[in-house]
């Protein structure tokens, strides 16, 4: 269990992990706080968002849209390997998932099948948005997944977690299918190599 790292540590920890980051606006303080808590935090959930063009994707997850305000990750990850820092705090990214999931991320065991909604992940989770598509065709760049591959790492190398606590909206919550077009087994192995 840990409580979530200050603005500030988020930050260097991303850039001490070799990342290029780009602040959005009062991005420290751009929140959900007031439709509950963040924390205590136990891992880093990762989506796609469903949209082109890097500029758009930053405002969307910056702003929401109807029915669902921003923020919607804490940073989004683009194309070329920017993140970009849109939110701090509880942010719209996880919804409802399984408790069951949560209990192996905080344990760091094998994920059993997400098949119930009962669980606020917003509280619990870290999240990246990832310019992409969803389509299973639009491409992953080399230099995205890298980035996601660092934007991870640093989150968990702050806290002391495995790359075991590093799960996709698809294994949460019943329904989603994001990331959808690359092998989230295959990137909590880049984590887990990267936190050696």
């Amino acid at each position: 269990m840990s409580s979530p790292m200050s603005a500030s540590n988020f930050l260097k920890a991303l850039k001490a992990e070799g990342l290029t980051v780009v602040q959005v606006g009062e991005w420290r303080t751009h929140n959900r706080n007031h439709k509950g808590p963040w924390g205590p935090v136990h891992g880093v959930m990762l989506h796609h968002t469903v949209t082109k063009g890097t500029a758009r994707t930053v405002e969307i997850c910056r702003d929401g849209y109807s029915g669902l305000p921003g923020p919607l990750c804490h940073g989004v990850i683009a194309k070329d390997g920017r993140v970009h820092l849109v939110g701090y705090g509880r942010a719209n990214h996880a919804g409802l998932g399984d408790d069951d999931v949560l209990r192996a991320v905080i344990a760091e065991k094998r994920l059993p099948a997400d098949n119930e909604s009962n669980t606020d992940g917003n509280r619990h989770f870290y999240g990246f948005e990832c310019e992409n598509l969803g389509d299973g065709k639009d491409p992953w760049p080399a230099v995205q997944l890298e980035a996601i591959e660092k934007a991870a790492a640093a989150v968990c190398r702050f806290h002391g977690w495995g790359a075991p606590s590093v799960i996709g909206h698809r294994e949460w919550q019943p329904g989603k299918v994001d990331p959808r077009g690359f092998s989230l087994t295959g990137m909590r192995n880049r984590i887990h190599d990267r936190l050696k």
